[in-house]
C-alpha cells in the first residue's frame, strides 16, 4: 500500500462569489501573472543600463505607455489563443485522431453546439474549462506582431521583453492547477507523493477523480521549472550576460526552456492525451517538439547578426 507523506491542502478553487459569478483562483492567477509581468516590463524599459549599448544606443525599445497598451493586446491574445488552441489541439486534433479518455463527444460536439468553441455554458455564465498554453502562446505572438506593426516597434525586441516575463504567468497558472486539484501526476511511492483528494474535491465532484493513491504533484514541478527556474535563467541572461543585445535570442531561449521543461514533466504527469495509445508519449510532448525548432531558428537568426560590443 502506497502512503503519501505530504498532505494535499484543502483550498476552495473559488476565490470569491460575486452573486451568481464565481471568481476562481485560476482567473486570479491569470490576472496576477499579467499584472506582475506588466509591472516588471515597465521597470525594465525604464532601466537605462539595459539599453545604453548598441544596438539600442541609449533608447529603450518602448515607452511605459506602450507597455500598458501591449498588456491589453497580450491579455486578449492569451484568452482567445488559449481557448481556441485548446479546441484545435485537443478538442479537434487529439480527440479526432486518438479520442482520449476525457474527450466526451468531441470533436463532433463543436458541430452540434458551436458555442463550445468559445466556452462551456452554465445558464448564462460562460466557463473556460479548457485552455492551452501553446494556443495562448500563438495568440500572444500574433498580438505582439500586430501591436508592433501598429506602433512601429521592433517585433524581436518586444518579443524578447514579453518572453522574459512570461514565466511569471506560468508559475501562477500551475499553482492554480494545483489548487484546483487538476493535471495531477502519475502514481508514485516518492516521499513527496500526494493524494489529490479532500473535502472540497469530494463536494465538487462527488468523488476523487485522481483516486486515493499518492501521485506526483506535477503541477508544482511545472511551476518550479517553467516558472521560477526559467524566469531566473532569462533574467540572468539579460542582466548579467546582456544577451538581449541580440534581438530574438531571449525569445529563442524561452521556447527552448519551456519546451524542455514541459517535455520533462510530462514523464511524471498523468496525461489524458497520450498519443496513439502510447504509455509515455503525450500531446504535451508532441507540441514541445516544434518549439525546439522555433527556438533553434530564433537563436540562429540572433547570432547571424553582427556582434555588438
Amino acid at each position: 500500500m502506497l502512503e503519501a507523506t505530504l498532505t494535499y491542502p484543502n483550498i476552495d478553487p473559488v476565490f470569491i462569489h460575486l452573486g451568481p459569478l464565481a471568481v476562481r483562483w485560476y482567473a486570479i492567477s491569470y490576472i496576477t501573472g499579467l499584472l506582475l509581468g506588466w509591472w516588471l516590463l515597465v521597470k525594465m524599459v525604464r532601466q537605462a543600463s539595459l539599453w545604453k549599448n548598441p544596438p539600442f544606443n541609449g533608447k529603450a525599445p518602448a515607452k511605459p505607455d506602450d507597455i500598458g497598451d501591449l498588456f491589453v493586446w497580450t491579455t486578449l491574445g492569451v484568452i482567445v489563443g488559449g481557448r481556441l488552441g485548446y479546441d484545435l489541439f485537443y478538442g479537434i486534433f487529439f480527440c479526432g485522431f486518438w479520442n482520449g479518455r476525457d474527450c466526451g463527444d468531441l470533436p463532433w460536439g463543436y458541430v452540434h453546439n458551436p458555442l463550445r468553441l468559445i466556452a462551456e455554458w452554465n445558464g448564462w455564465v460562460p466557463r473556460l474549462l479548457g485552455m492551452s498554453f501553446h494556443g495562448g502562446l500563438i495568440g500572444v505572438v500574433v498580438a505582439i506582431v500586430l501591436f508592433c506593426r501598429n506602433r512601429k516597434l521592433s517585433v524581436l525586441t518586444i518579443g524578447d521583453l514579453v518572453a522574459s516575463v512570461t514565466p511569471i504567468g506560468l508559475f501562477f497558472g500551475r499553482i492554480a492547477n494545483f489548487i484546483n486539484g487538476e493535471l495531477w501526476g502519475k502514481v508514485t511511492d516518492a516521499p513527496w507523493g500526494m493524494v489529490f483528494c479532500n473535502r472540497t474535491v469530494i463536494e465538487t465532484y462527488g468523488r476523487c477523480p485522481a483516486g486515493l493513491s499518492p501521485r506526483h504533484p506535477s503541477q508544482l514541478y511545472e511551476a518550479g521549472l517553467e516558472g521560477l527556474v526559467l524566469f531566473l535563467a532569462l533574467q540572468l541572461c539579460i542582466r548579467r550576460y546582456q544577451l538581449h543585445k541580440r534581438p530574438g535570442f531571449i525569445t529563442g531561449l524561452f521556447f527552448a526552456g519551456y519546451g524542455a521543461a514541459r517535455f520533462f514533466v510530462e514523464f511524471f504527469r498523468d496525461s489524458e492525451s497520450m498519443i496513439a495509445g502510447s504509455s509515455w508519449f503525450s500531446m504535451g510532448m508532441l507540441l514541445s517538439i516544434p518549439m525546439w525548432a522555433v527556438a533553434a531558428f530564433f537563436i540562429w537568426a540572433a547570432y547571424k547578426r553582427p556582434q555588438w560590443a
